[in-house]
This record gives structure tokens, sequence and C-alpha cells, in this order.
């Protein structure tokens, strides 16, 4: 009878421990898959962030360099443009627009005359200007350029949240790797459901920015709107934002998920070594 009993124990116990190790390899991949979402979405927010094209207009190029041109460019690449006199050169020269710099296409070769005759191509060139942080932050106006109007409340955060949270989210995925990395030293699941709500956030904040960019382009162009021939449409830096937040979203559930239930599954453990 001592015999039978011994050899149900040690049958009991194997297979408890080889469902707890079927269960560590689910709870390993889990962790390994969020990983590699997170990975990739804190690359697709970072490159999102660096580039110059969340919204980009189509407008035909203009070769020549008359006054009104050459205004225009001056202008632009002043320190004291406001929000009309760049949004129109935005829209006259195939103008894009990032979180951190504005930039447009123009002749390379500039003349005070137009050219004799049309050529079909000729060389342009990308002049940039960078957003500062006063303008980052400063008020937006009803109607812009008119500092008059009054301030457009609206308009003004939705440009300062969209500027800011970006860098909120891409922070809050770099403190939750720190969590993930210190989990895997101590060889513990547990920590990363911290890890997975850090990622929530960031999905959040992603999602946030994305909304406040698109509602903040909608508002814009109803105060100012397209010239005649001009089109425009969000770029490959917007589209890489949309696409990191389902994927910070997808990379927080799996970590919430592994270490909630790996949690679950050491306390049942603990309860059958007990009994």
């Amino acid at each position: 009878a001592g015999d039978r009993l011994e050899n149900k124990t040690s049958v009991s116990v194997a297979s408890w421990s080889s469902l707890n190790a079927r269960m560590d390899n689910r709870f390993a991949t889990a962790f390994v898959i969020a990983c590699v979402l997170s990975l990739i979405s804190t690359i697709y927010m970072a490159a999102s962030i660096g580039t110059d094209f969340w919204y980009e207009y189509r407008s035909p190029v203009q070769e020549n360099s008359s006054d009104l041109n050459k205004n225009l460019w001056e202008d632009f690449v002043s320190d004291e443009a406001d929000e009309k006199t760049y949004n129109d050169a935005l829209f006259r020269y195939n103008g894009t627009v990032g979180l951190w710099r504005r930039c447009i296409t123009i002749p390379k070769n500039t003349h005070w005359y137009s050219p004799p005759e049309r050529t079909e191509s000729f060389d342009v060139v990308t002049k940039c200007m960078s957003f500062t942080l006063t303008e980052q932050f400063m008020e937006k106006f009803v109607d812009p350029g008119n500092h008059n109007s009054g301030i457009d409340l609206l308009r003004t955060y939705l440009w300062r949240c969209q500027f800011l949270l970006p860098f909120v989210s891409l922070g809050l995925m770099c403190f939750g790797a720190l969590i993930g990395l210190c989990a895997c030293i101590c060889r513990s699941l547990y920590p990363t459901i911290a890890t997975g709500i850090l990622h929530l956030l960031a999905g959040l904040c992603t999602l946030g920015s994305v909304s406040c960019y698109v509602a903040g382009i909608e508002l814009l162009h109803e105060k100012l709107e397209l010239p005649e021939n001009v089109s425009g449409e969000f770029g490959w830096s917007f589209c890489l934002a949309c696409v990191s937040a389902p994927l910070q979203f997808m990379a927080s559930a799996l970590f919430m998920w592994a270490a909630h239930t790996n949690r679950k599954e050491y306390m049942l453990m603990r309860a059958y070594r007990v009994a």
C-alpha cells in the first residue's frame, strides 16, 4: 500500500512538473512576442517623431522665381514667419510638415525672369525650417496670421498635445522596457504587469497624438482653404504613428496576460504543494 501511494505521488508530481513546463513555455513565448511588438512599435514611433512627412501637400511646381515667389521663400525661412505665412508656402511648393520641421520644394536655379520655354524636368531643392520651442507652444489665432482676431484655444492645445504626447509615449515604452529587463534578471514574469500598464498608457498617448493631429489639420484647413489644384494627404510618418498604437496595445495585452496568468499558476502550484 505504501509503495502504491508513493508511486501515485510520484506520477502526480511528474504530471504537475510537465504541466508547469508547458505553462512556462507558453508564458515565455507570449513574453518574447510582446517584446518584439514593443521593439517594432518603439522603432516606428521614433521614426515618426524624427521625420517630416506627417502631412504632405501636392501642388504644381513653380518653375520661375518671381518677386512673389522670392518673398514667400524668404518669409518661410524667416524666424518671424507666422502660421499663415509658412502655410501659404507649404500650399504652393509641395510642402511637408512634421512634428519638428516644415519643408518646401523650390527650383534649385533661381532667375529674376521666367524661362523662355518650359522644360520637361528641372532641378529642385528642399528647404526646411525647424519649429522652435517657442513656436511649438505659441498660441494659435482664430484667423491665422491675424494677432487681433483672438486666441483659438482648441487649436492651441491640439498643437501642443500632438507635439508632447509622442515623446511621452516613447518615454513610457523605454521605462517599460527597463522594467521588463529587470524582470528577466530576476527571472520573474510578475513585474511585467507594470510593463504592460506602461505600454497601455503609451498606446493611449500615441492614439491621442494621432487624433489631435488629425483634428488640428482639419481645423486649419477650415481656416485656410487649399488653393486650386492643391491637394493634401497624410504622409508615411503619420502612418507609422498610426501603426505604432495597435502594436503597443497588443504588447500591453500580452505582457499583462503573461504576468497575471503566471502569478495565478504560481499560487495554484503553491496550494498543490501545501496540500
